[in-house]
Parts: C-alpha cells; sequence; structure tokens
C-alpha cells in the first residue's frame, strides 16, 4: 500500500476538538496561537491505519468488541521482533484503555498508600498527579546534564531505592521530555539496583518507536514478578484520541490482578475497536512510514539545533536520542522566563510549553514539539528568537 510520506504539507486540525490547536487558549490564556504543546504530531496517521478504520467503520454496528485474540497479540509480538529483535510470550499481552491508566493500576496493585515511587526528573507532569492522586509519595531523583545529555545519577537513585518506604521505580524509555535512550547496560544496572533493593520496575515506553538510535525494551530485566511494560501505538501513529494501549505484565498473579481490575472493578475489558485495529494495521504495515517519519523529525531536530546556535552560540541544543520534543536548555541566557512566555504568548502568537510544567528541574527550559510541518518549525523557532532577544 502507498505510504503518505508527505510530512511538508500542513493539515488544519482546527475545528475538529483538538486539544492543541482549538483549546490552547485553556493553558495559555488566548485562542488562536501557533501551538507547540501537548505530545501529539500535526501529521496525518499512515494509509494502512487509515484503510483498516474505514474498512471497519463500513460496517454500520459498533457493539462490544474483544482484544484477547491471537490477531491483537500476533501484531505486538511481530512488532517487538521485527522492529526490536525482542521476543515476547504473547501470554503476557494485556490491553487497557490508556498507558497512564495501565501504569496507575500496576502502582496500586504493588506499592502501599504512603509509600514511595521513584522516578526520574525532569518529568512527564501526569506522574506526579497520578501518583500523588494515590496517596503514595513522589520520590524524585534529578537526571544530570552533562553538557547537554542527561545521565542518571547513580549515587542519588541507589539512595533513594534502598529506602525500605519506596518500592516501586517508574521508568521512562525513552525518557520524556529529555529524550534519553537507556542503553543495554544501563538498564540492567537499574534492573540490578532494583533487585537488589526489592523495588518493582514499570517501564513506560510510549515513544519506544520514536527513536534516532537503538532502543531496547525493558524486557527480561529482573525476575518475572519485578517488572512490567507499558506502552501503546499512539505517539508513535499519532492516534492517542482512539485510546488504546498494552503492557506486558510476565508475573501470572500481578496479570490476573490486572485484568480483575480492568474487568471486574472498572468495567473496561470492551476495547475500543478502532484502537485495536489501528494498532494491528500499524504493526504490521507502518514500518516504512515510522523509519520516513523519525527521519522527518530528526531533521527538524537539526534545523532546531543550527538555527538557535547561530543566533545564540550560548546555546548548545544536543540532538536528542528520541522523541519529536526538543528539551531547550535556555538557562545559559539568562532569562526571565515568565517574560519571555508572555512575550511568546502576546506579542508572537505562539504557545510552547514552559519547562517548569515537568518540575523543579525544568526551570530554565521550554519543551518545543517538533512534531509538525517544518515551515511550522520555522514559524516558531523565528518567534523564539525575537521573544529572547526581546529580554536580552
Amino acid at each position: 500500500m502507498t505510504q503518505n510520506t508527505d510530512f511538508d504539507t500542513p493539515i488544519d486540525r482546527t475545528g475538529t476538538y483538538c486539544t492543541q490547536w482549538d483549546y490552547v487558549q485553556d493553558r495559555f490564556g488566548l485562542p488562536g496561537l501557533l501551538p507547540f504543546t501537548i505530545s501529539d504530531m500535526d501529521f496525518a496517521v499512515p494509509e494502512p491505519v487509515l484503510a483498516a478504520l474505514k474498512q471497519r467503520l463500513a460496517h454500520p454496528v459498533f457493539g462490544y468488541s474483544r482484544w484477547n485474540h491471537d490477531d491483537f497479540k500476533s501484531a505486538i509480538s511481530h512488532w517487538c521482533q521485527s522492529r526490536f529483535g525482542c521476543a515476547i510470550d504473547k501470554q503476557h499481552v494485556v490491553y487497557g484503555p490508556s498507558v497512564i491508566y495501565m501504569v496507575s493500576k500496576l502502582i496500586e496493585q504493588w506499592t502501599e498508600p504512603g509509600q514511595g515511587v521513584v522516578f526520574h526528573t525532569p518529568a512527564y507532569d501526569a506522574f506526579d498527579k497520578m501518583i500523588t492522586g494515590q496517596g503514595r509519595a513522589c520520590i524524585h531523583s534529578p537526571l544530570v546534564n552533562r553538557q547537554g545529555r542527561f545521565e542518571i545519577d547513580w549515587g542519588d537513585l541507589e539512595r533513594k531505592l534502598a529506602d525500605a518506604r519506596n518500592t516501586l521505580f517508574l521508568l521512562c524509555s525513552p525518557h520524556n521530555p529529555t529524550g534519553r535512550v537507556w542503553s543495554r547496560d544501563e538498564l540492567q544496572t537499574l534492573a540490578d539496583l532494583c533487585e537488589r533493593h526489592h523495588v518493582r520496575v514499570i517501564s513506560d515506553e510510549i515513544h519506544m518507536d520514536l527513536c534516532f538510535k537503538p532502543h531496547t525494551p525493558y524486557v527480561g530485566f529482573g525476575p518475572s514478578n519485578h517488572w512490567a511494560l507499558v506502552t501503546s501505538a499512539s505517539k508513535s501513529f499519532n492516534i492517542p484520541a482512539l485510546n488504546g494501549a498494552w503492557a506486558l505484565i510476565p508475573c501470572p498473579q500481578a496479570r490476573e490482578q490486572y485484568l480483575h481490575k480492568l474487568k471486574d472493578v472498572d468495567g473496561l475489558s470492551s476495547p475500543a475497536i478502532l484502537a485495536v485495529l489501528a494498532t494491528i494495521a500499524a504493526y504490521h504495515e507502518g514500518a516504512t512510514w515510522l523509519d520516513a517519519l523519525n527521519s522527518y523529525i530528526r531533521a527538524n531536530h537539526v534545523y532546531l539545533q543550527e538555527t538557535l546556535h547561530k543566533a545564540f552560540p550560548e546555546i548548545s541544543y544536543q540532538l536528542p536520542d528520541a522523541t519529536y520534543l526538543a528539551w531547550l536548555n535556555l538557562r545559559p541566557l539568562k532569562l526571565n522566563m515568565a517574560e519571555l512566555n508572555q512575550a511568546l504568548i502576546e506579542q508572537f502568537h505562539v504557545a510552547i510549553m514552559s519547562g517548569e510544567v515537568y518540575g523543579e528541574a525544568g526551570r530554565g527550559y521550554l519543551r518545543l514539539n517538533l512534531g509538525c510541518p517544518r515551515a511550522k518549525v520555522e514559524q516558531g523557532v523565528a518567534a523564539l528568537i525575537q521573544a529572547i532577544k526581546l529580554q536580552r
């Protein structure tokens, strides 16, 4: 099937109840801003995904459905093997309505109220909200910025894992917002630390396909009752509005308890059928499109790097390992970030996520979404440069 890999042509998303475009005023105060905000893309989904959805929509009945069948599980197994060289046991696969829902249910199962969940910062803001909302403690282990590349502070991490009150580590792999892909050696060291201190691991790998270097899934690191991997095709193929995710839970007891919560407690065992079909199509036929997408996004990162460095040599933006999210360190410019954000909104009509959204470690940073046509990137970067110049 022909792949629609034209990422340059803009697609008007306004009027589609789109969070990023139609509801930008909710977060930034003004309507009609050019948004580089939440993590979805401005690109059309792959043709095989559209074809699968159209075929299902041609049938006029949308009754309850199932996910626990070989078509769904085999598509996931095929993707893990073909994309990452990772063999999985299909019996470990479970469905969920979203990654955050599945992570939340596992936190609920593997911790008690008052216990700590350790994770790296800066971090996706939903982590703090989800963990504190369940009465657990957020235990932050800050990553260290070493000349633009973020590294794990192993001493700090082990001290926090060694605290008996902390029973779970929430890994973000690849890491949002820094774009780090963790090496196999780093993952093994992390697994060894967690096993030593009797800490379970949940690996959120929703950005696993949006990589510019090899990604290693957190599969088989440590005992089977010590880990789970949670992810989705939603970021990779730009289908988050379809609502669907999956996980690998190798421990039979943990898997059954999760499924009990999904079906008997929360009443969510009937999946969003369009998400199931989109995932199957994407994993069987979306690789060519995804390769082209990653090349395009990396080129957007290169454009940002070169353009910013030309305007401000003090900014040394290092290309990330993964994601269409640029984590911009503006601290060397010693700016008033509140005034910068105000200027971007009010004078240049551009919305960019403030780094403070991702915690104290994000002060002095911006998170810029580059999952969009180059022309939009150019417009946003030009506005950012002009807004910075106003502050200097």
